[in-house]
């Protein structure tokens, strides 16, 4: 256990919290929670480069914790009805399906590259923004309308990232077979 893999834990361990605080409608406890946990996303991946401390068990949490936290949240904003529920949907079932694809390649041990991609990491990215903003925006009392251009680009983002995650899944596939 290093510093990179606490931090990447302790991200997963704030989720119920930050939750939590979404539904008791104690936005502002929810942002601090939301911008600690994406906080500790940048500094886990930093320190692990920085201090050459990554591990295989940090390659599968960073993302998890990742999944976990965007997850949870447009789930429950969506509950909360703080934005519509096909965001939620849209953001789920990427995750989902790609998670779907990672456990078939390692079952049927096929060599596919399940790297995080630039497209990938800016999605996450614009997700993230947006949860924040969302959450923000709510403490406030102001108009989400505000933010729409913002949701368009991250649903553009989303849906072209779970595409190009798809076909780079088939090109190596394919690519292996033959």
């Amino acid at each position: 256990m290093n510093v990179p893999n606490s931090l990447t834990i302790l991200r997963i361990l704030l989720i119920p919290v930050f939750v939590g605080f979404l539904i008791y409608e104690r936005y502002d406890y929810s942002l601090g929670v939301l911008l600690v946990a994406g906080l500790t996303d940048g500094l886990d991946g930093t320190i692990a480069r920085v201090a050459n401390q990554r591990t295989r068990l940090g390659a599968y949490l960073d993302p998890l914790a990742d999944k976990l936290l965007l997850t949870s949240g447009f789930v429950t904003i969506s509950v909360l009805h703080l934005i519509p529920l096909w965001i939620a949907i849209l953001v789920v079932s990427r995750d989902v399906i790609l998670m779907t694809g990672t456990v078939v390649a390692r079952l049927t041990e096929s060599r596919v590259d399940l790297s995080p991609t630039l497209l990938g990491k800016g999605t996450t990215l614009f997700q993230l923004v947006y949860l924040i903003l969302v959450v923000g925006l709510t403490s406030r009392h102001m108009d989400l309308q505000v933010i729409q251009p913002l949701l368009y680009f991250m649903v553009g983002l989303t849906v072209l990232s779970g595409f190009h995650y798809l076909y780079r899944g088939y090109v190596h596939v394919n690519a292996s077979e033959a």
